[in-house]
């Protein structure tokens, strides 16, 4: 696409976040389910902010997410250029990397930009 660059692309899929921290899971086979409805970014080509409503939902192993901690991640968003579809994917990928879930579902709601809304879901494990 025209005036679309590769940089804008890849901004923000490599970008140092904060930890998300875990704690010992004490049951077996029940699903969690965590909203963060106030999910903030930034259009990496327009500078515009999105916002939307990120949906974590997984089946624990050994580790559950923390909450206070995921919280400090998200926030680490709020100024950082990136795509929708790159969140829900990064956001994925480093909340498995914490956590070893026995599978993870994350779906990003955008909110409408230009009369369009956007609704992202990756999995894990992935197909």
């Amino acid at each position: 696409m025209a005036g679309y660059t590769r940089r804008h692309a890849l901004s923000g899929v490599k970008a140092r976040l904060p930890k998300i921290e875990c704690f010992p899971n004490q049951y077996q086979s029940y699903e969690i389910n965590i909203s963060i409805p106030e999910f903030t970014c930034i259009c990496p080509k327009t500078g515009l902010p999105d916002f939307g409503l990120i949906t974590i939902r997984y089946m624990p192993q050994r580790l559950c997410l923390e909450l206070k901690s995921l919280k400090f991640y998200l926030l680490g968003y709020r100024n950082l250029g990136i795509f929708n579809e790159n969140v829900v994917n990064r956001i994925l990928e480093d909340a498995v990397r914490a956590c070893r879930p026995k599978w993870m579902e994350l779906r990003g709601e955008f909110n409408p930009r230009g009369g369009i809304k956007t609704e992202v879901l990756a999995k894990y494990p992935r197909p």
